[in-house]
């Protein structure tokens, strides 16, 4: 099969590569749509020990069962596998279970091809309404619903309910989303990208901005940078909460200081569980999350260009989905 095979810095190659191995209770999936992750350029940069080359990465995606009972079944793909077993995945906090796997991390090779083999239980139904690359936003969105749900359930109930989105790339989108879907609508989304922030102002119903002056209940740092935290710890309200999801450096830029005298809950949050994925799906299809139609689908073949121009922020829309069948 073909696949977008990553190997090293900056490096991508769009070649000939082995079909999947498919495992015991595992399904082989016809990759449709496969958007391209923070993650994943995080990956590409040569940031992420975790996803060493060579590798294929990828893991939000959607497509079609190859074979057995559920032939030609449409799904979207969870990409967390985890050992079920555990008091983390008995629990339903799956995605802290300490054996926990991600497709597109090393030993599990990505969605960036034409084919993946991915366990039957990480597998969602969707309607024959919903198109495919709408579905491949399951997985930004899941991760997105998970931080918004932690934060409102942490927030206390004196508060006001509103929101500062750090980043304004698919996962900050995806929290406006969240939030909207949980009846919040006080939400205001920073992104320094004047070609995104347009793009986001004009196409996708949010109030994006350069920079903001007052302070919020609940900050969402969707991008995790050393700035990044420094503007959530300023702009935080006393006794309000920071919901962490960016991965974007490892330290600095929280003021321990100002969080510590002013009450202020940090919470770190990593993918979903299984229901939250579930959830971000039956809200995708209901339309709660709104017609999900800021995505720029791209060949696979032309994945390396993808990838260029947003390392080089030429991009305005908040997703690429990259397509093998195009």
């Amino acid at each position: 099969m073909k696949a977008l095979v990553y190997v090293g810095e900056e490096k991508l190659d769009f070649r000939e590569v082995a079909d999947p191995v498919v495992n015991s209770g595992e399904q082989l999936i016809k990759v449709d749509s496969a958007g391209i992750c923070g993650s994943d350029m995080h990956a590409y940069l040569g940031y992420d020990e975790r996803r060493p080359a060579p590798l294929i990465l990828g893991h939000e995606a959607a497509g079609i069962i190859l074979g057995g009972d559920r032939d030609g079944e449409r799904v979207a793909i969870n990409p967390l596998v985890t050992c079920m077993k555990c008091q983390a995945c008995t629990s339903g906090r799956e995605n802290i279970c300490s054996k926990r796997q991600i497709i597109s991390m090393a030993p599990r090779e990505g969605t960036f091809a034409e084919m993946v083999s991915v366990p039957e239980v990480n597998l969602v139904s969707i309607p024959l309404d919903i198109p495919l690359e709408k579905a491949a936003l399951t997985e930004p969105l899941a991760v997105s619903w998970h931080a918004s749900r932690l934060a409102i359930e942490a927030l206390h109930s004196s508060m006001d309910r509103n929101v500062l989105i750090i980043g304004g790339g698919a996962i900050g989108l995806a929290s406006a989303l969240a939030f909207k879907a949980m009846e919040i609508e006080n939400i205001v989304l920073v992104e320094p990208n004047t070609i995104r922030r347009k793009y986001l102002n004009d196409n996708c119903n949010v109030v994006a901005v350069e920079k903001v002056n007052e302070l919020f209940s609940i900050v969402v740092d969707a991008v995790g940078f050393k700035k990044t935290r420094k503007l959530a710890s300023e702009k935080v309200s006393p006794g309000g909460i920071i919901t962490h999801i960016g991965l974007g450096e490892d330290l600095g830029g929280i003021d321990v200081r100002r969080i510590t005298l002013q009450e202020v809950s940090f919470i770190g949050t990593y993918t979903y569980t299984a229901q939250d994925f579930k959830n971000t799906a039956k809200a995708i299809f209901d339309g709660r999350l709104g017609p999900l139609d800021w995505i720029e689908r791209r060949p696979l073949s032309e994945g390396t260009r993808a990838f260029s121009e947003i390392r080089e922020g030429k991009v305005a829309s908040p997703k690429i989905v990259l397509s093998p069948s195009d």
